[in-house]
């Protein structure tokens, strides 16, 4: 049986959010940056549709600082960030310079780095990289 709507018009809350398109030079800066814009739009967001569970905020600015970071560490230039929301969480998409997919690496304690793409794909519901000829667009969908 369907029931209808809580609401009054027939979109969902979440389509009232307008999406996030914004693009960085590729500096150090731009990582804190990229996580500004991506709190900006969870606010924007959060107002229309609060997350079913407080982690997710959260998770979601980490997945976006771990492809920021690896954007500036491996992809020399610019890249940019997109954020959607969707009928159950938030798609992030970002663009950068490198035709090259991320690969785990083995984590080695002492060093730095090796664990940010085995969090990305750990907190994310779906991953997919899709290269192009000017570089690649990492997908990530994540729950709200």
């Amino acid at each position: 049986m369907a029931t209808e709507p809580r609401w009054d018009n027939k979109t969902w809350p979440f389509e009232s959010v307008e999406s996030l398109k914004a693009g960085f030079k590729g500096e150090l800066h731009d990582v804190t940056d990229s996580r500004l814009a991506a709190e900006e739009f969870l606010r924007r967001l959060a107002r229309a549709s609060p997350p079913t569970s407080p982690e997710h905020w959260n998770d979601i600015l980490l997945v976006v600082d771990e492809l920021a970071a690896n954007a500036v560490q491996y992809a020399p230039g610019p890249f940019g960030l997109w954020m959607r929301p969707t009928f159950d969480g938030v798609h992030v998409t970002l663009h950068d310079t490198s035709t090259t997919p991320p690969s785990p690496r083995p984590f080695r304690p002492g060093r730095a780095g090796g664990i940010g793409w085995h969090l990305v794909n750990t907190l994310c519901d779906q991953v997919s990289v899709v290269v192009h000829p000017d570089g690649k667009d990492v997908h990530v969908f994540l729950p709200w």
